[in-house]
C-alpha cells in the first residue's frame, strides 16, 4: 500500500509530464489528480489506524541503493505515525490542489506540463517523509528543491517568476550545504545514515567532542546544528527566509502546496524526525528556540503592511513555522507536528480563498483594490473566514472548544512557557507574533470583504473591462509589485465602474470547503493524540521523542497564562476593526506619525537590501573580475588569441612548403640530410 502512495504521484507525473500537449489537457488532468486522491484515500486508514492504537510500524524495502565497504544504503520506505501524518497532510492538501487547479489553470495553454510539476512536487515530498535514511532524504529534499523551481518559475516569460525560481534555488542551496555536511558528519560519527541506528546510537554520543574548523566541539551540538541549518534553509527561517515571499510569482495553487503541505513544513518534519538527536545537546535546542521564536516575531511585523494577499499569507506562513520550531526547540515536539498538521488545513484554505478572490479580480492581489466583496463571492468569504478563525486561534480558553489553530498554537505557548528557560522569551515573543497575527489577518479580511468597493482604481479591472468590449487583449499573468505602493495611499472608493465581481466555479469551491472542515475540526478531533499527556505516548509510539512530563506540566500551566493568547487575538481583532471599518483615516494618521517604522517593516527589515550589498554585488564584481581579466584578459589573450593565433600563423607559413612537387621534397629531404650530417661531425 505505502508502495502505491509514494509512486501513484510520480507515475503520473512521468505520463502527464512526456505526454504533455500530445496527451492533451483533459487525460493530463484525470490523471494526475485521479492518481492523488487514490493516494490521499490509501493514506487516511493509515492514520486513523495510528490514531485508533491499532498501527504498527514498519519498513517497506525496495531495492539496495548504494553499498561500498561499511556503506550501505538501502532504498525503504518506512511508516509509522510522523510518516502517517505527514501522508495524510501531503495526499490530502495535494489531491485538493490538484482539483483546484482544474478551475484556476482552465486558460493555462500549458496545462499538462503543470499538473506534471504538481505531482512530482508530492512524490519528492512523500519520499522525504518516508526515508529510512538520510541520503534517502536527501534525495526528497533536493527533490522538493527541484520541483519548487519548476513551479515558482513556471510562468517563465515573466522575468519576476524567473528571478523568484532563481532566488529560492539559490538560497536553498545555501541551507542544503549545512545539511549535507550534517549528513556527512553523522555517518563519520555513527558510520551509518539509517536513521534507526542513529537515533538508538545517538544518546551514547552525549558529551563527546569532534574537530570541526580546527578546534574541538561538543559532537552532537555539531552535527544538530548543521543539519538545523538545512531546516532553515528549506522551513525559511530567519536567515535564509528570503526566498519565500519571493515564491509567490508562481501559481496560487503552487502557493498553497509549498506553504502547506510540501517544502516549508520539511525542515519542521526533519527535526522533529530526529529529535532524539536533538535531545543530546541543549544548545542546539536553544538555537533551534531562539531563530524561531526571532522568525515568528520578524515574519509577523512584516505581515502587518503588506498590501499583496498572498504576501500577507506568505509571511503569515514564515510566523507559524517559526512557532513550530521553537516548539521543538524546548522539546515540545508533538506540538510542533501538531501544529503543522493543523496548519496544513487552514494555510491551504486560505491561499486557495486568496486565488478564489484573485480569480474574481481578474487577477489583481493588491487588496487595497478590493473591497465590498463579500456580497460578491459569499462562499470565498466564508470559508476564508473559517480560515482567519482558525489561524487566529479563536476558541474557549476554559472550555477547551475552538478552531484547529485554538489548540495547536495555544499548546504551543503552553508547552513554551512550561518549559522555562529559552522557553519562557519564546512564550513572550509567540504571544505578541498571536496578536499581530490576528491583526494582519483580520486586516485582510475586513480589506478584501469590507467596505466599499474600490476596484475602479485597479488597472487590471480596467484592463479586464477594456478586454471584456472586445479592444486588444492583455496577459495578466503577472501582479501589481506592493512594493511600489504604501498602505496610507488607499485606492480611492471611485466606484466599480460597471464591474461585478463572480463566484469561483464549484471545482474550487469544494476544496476550500473541505479544508473549512479540517480548520474547523481538525484540533478539536486529534488534539488528545499529539499532545495529550497520555494520549500522546500511545500515539507517537517512540517515532519522536515525546516528553508527556512536559505536555502534563503545559496543561497546569496558570490560568492567566491560557488567556493570555485569546486575549491578544481579541484585541488584535479590535484593532483591525477600528483601522478598517470604523475609523479608516487610523492607517494613514500611523504612517505619518511612525514612517520610519513603516518602512522599515515595508521594506522588510532591509534583509534583501543587505544580502544584496554583502553578497549579491560582490558576488557578481568577482564574477566580472574573472569575466574581464581572467577568462576575456589572460585565457582569451593568451589561448585562442595568443598561442592559438600563433599556431595558425605558423600554418600559414608551413603551408606554403607543401607544394605537390616531387623535387621540393627531395630539396628538403637534402637540406635535412646535410643538416644532420653537419650536426654529426661537429659532434
Amino acid at each position: 500500500m505505502i508502495q502505491l502512495i509514494v509512486l501513484l504521484p510520480l507515475l503520473a507525473a512521468i505520463i502527464a509530464g512526456l505526454g504533455n500537449k500530445a496527451l492533451g489537457k483533459l487525460p493530463a488532468k484525470i490523471i494526475t489528480t485521479g492518481a492523488l486522491f487514490i493516494s490521499c484515500a490509501l493514506s487516511w486508514p493509515i492514520f486513523l489506524s495510528f490514531v485508533a492504537g491499532d498501527g504498527q510500524a514498519y519498513v517497506a524495502p525496495l531495492f539496495t541503493w548504494i553499498q561500498s565497504g561499511s556503506f550501505d544504503a538501502q532504498w525503504a520506505l518506512r511508516v509509522d505515525t510522523m510518516t502517517a501524518v505527514m501522508l495524510v497532510v501531503i495526499t490530502s492538501v495535494s489531491s485538493l490542489v490538484h482539483l483546484y487547479s482544474w478551475g484556476y489553470m482552465d486558460e493555462e495553454p500549458d496545462q499538462p506540463r503543470f499538473f506534471a510539476y504538481l505531482s512530482l512536487f508530492t512524490f519528492a515530498m512523500l519520499m522525504l517523509v518516508t526515508a529510512n535514511n538520510l541520503l534517502q532524504m536527501f534525495f526528497g529534499w533536493e527533490g522538493v528543491g527541484l520541483a519548487s523551481y519548476l513551479l515558482i518559475g513556471f510562468w517563465f516569460r515573466k522575468p519576476s517568476a524567473n528571478a523568484a525560481a532563481i532566488k529560492a534555488f539559490v538560497v536553498n542551496r545555501v541551507g542544503d550545504l549545512g545539511f549535507m555536511m550534517g549528513i556527512f558528519g553523522t555517518y563519520l560519527v555513527f558510520n551509518t545514515i539509517s536513521i534507526p541506528e542513529i537515533l538508538e546510537m545517538a544518546p551514547s554520543m552525549a558529551g563527546s567532542t569532534i574537530g570541526f574548523l580546527g578546534a574541538r566541539f561538543d559532537t552532537m551540538t555539531v552535527l544538530c546544528l548543521l543539519l538545523f541549518i538545512g531546516a532553515m534553509g528549506k522551513s525559511a527561517q530567519l536567515g535564509l527566509h528570503t526566498w519565500l515571499p519571493d515564491a509567490m510569482e508562481g501559481p496560487t495553487p503552487v502557493s498553497a502546496l509549498i506553504h502547506a503541505a510540501t517544502m516549508v513544513t520539511a525542515g519542521v518534519f526533519m527535526v522533529c524526525r530526529l529529535s532524539p538527536m536533538f535531545e543530546t545537546s541543549e544548545t542546539a535546542l536553544t538555537v533551534v528556540t531562539y531563530v524561531g521564536a526571532a522568525t515568528c516575531l520578524f515574519a509577523a511585523t512584516v505581515g502587518t503592511v503588506q498590501t499583496d494577499i498572498k504576501r500577507v499569507i506568505a509571511y503569515s506562513t514564515c510566523s507559524q513555522l517559526g512557532y513550530m520550531f521553537f516548539a521543538a526547540g524546548v522539546g515540545a515536539y508533538g506540538a510542533a507536528m501538531f501544529h503543522l498538521f493543523t496548519h496544513a488545513f487552514f494555510k491551504a484554505l486560505l491561499f486557495l480563498g486568496a486565488g478564489s478572490v484573485i480569480h474574481a479580480m481578474h487577477h489583481e492581489q493588491d487588496m487595497r483594490y478590493y473591497g465590498g466583496l463579500r456580497k460578491s463571492i459569499p462562499i470565498t468569504f466564508w470559508t476564508m473566514t473559517l480560515g482567519t478563525l482558525a489561524i487566529t486561534g479563536v476558541g474557549l480558553p476554559l472550555v477547551g472548544i475552538g478552531f484547529a489553530g485554538f489548540y495547536s498554537k495555544d499548546g504551543i505557548l503552553e508547552a513554551a512557557y512550561a518549559a522555562g528557560g529559552a522557553g519562557t522569551g519564546a512564550f513572550l515573543v509567540g504571544v505578541f507574533a498571536a496578536l499581530l497575527t490576528s491583526f494582519y489577518s483580520w486586516r485582510l479580511v475586513f480589506l478584501t470583504f469590507f467596505g466599499k468597493p474600490r476596484w475602479a482604481a485597479s488597472e487590471h479591472i480596467q484592463h479586464a473591462l477594456h478586454d471584456a468590449h472586445g479592444h486588444d487583449s492583455h496577459a495578466h499573468d503577472a501582479h501589481h509589485d506592493d512594493h511600489a505602493h504604501n498602505d496610507h495611499h488607499h485606492a480611492p472608493a471611485t466606484g466599480t465602474g460597471g464591474y461585478h465581481p463572480h463566484e469561483s466555479p464549484w471545482v474550487m469551491l469544494v476544496p476550500l470547503i473541505v479544508l473549512s472542515i479540517g480548520a474547523v475540526f481538525a484540533g478539536f478531533v486529534f488534539h488528545d493524540q499529539f499532545i495529550g499527556s497520555e494520549g500522546g505516548i500511545a500515539f507517537w509510539q517512540g517515532s519522536l521523542a515525546f516528553d508527556s512530563h512536559l505536555m502534563h506540566a503545559a496543561h497546569e500551566v496558570p490560568t492567566w497564562v491560557k488567556f493570555s493568547p485569546f486575549t491578544v487575538m481579541l484585541t488584535g481583532l479590535a484593532i483591525a476593526w477600528l483601522a478598517y471599518i470604523k475609523n479608516t483615516d487610523w492607517p494613514q494618521r500611523f504612517v505619518a506619525q511612525f514612517g520610519v517604522l513603516y518602512t522599515f517593516l515595508l521594506n522588510k527589515w532591509y534583509f534583501d537590501e543587505l544580502y544584496n550589498l554583502l553578497f549579491v554585488k560582490p558576488a557578481f564584481a568577482i564574477g566580472r573580475f574573472f569575466w574581464k581579466f581572467g577568462d576575456v584578459g589572460f585565457i582569451d589573450r593568451f589561448g585562442p588569441n595568443g598561442l592559438a593565433a600563433l599556431v595558425v600563423q605558423g600554418n600559414k607559413v608551413t603551408r606554403r612548403l607543401q607544394s605537390g612537387y616531387l623535387y621540393t621534397y627531395a630539396l628538403v629531404m637534402l637540406i635535412g640530410l646535410a643538416a644532420a650530417a653537419t650536426w654529426a661531425m661537429t659532434r
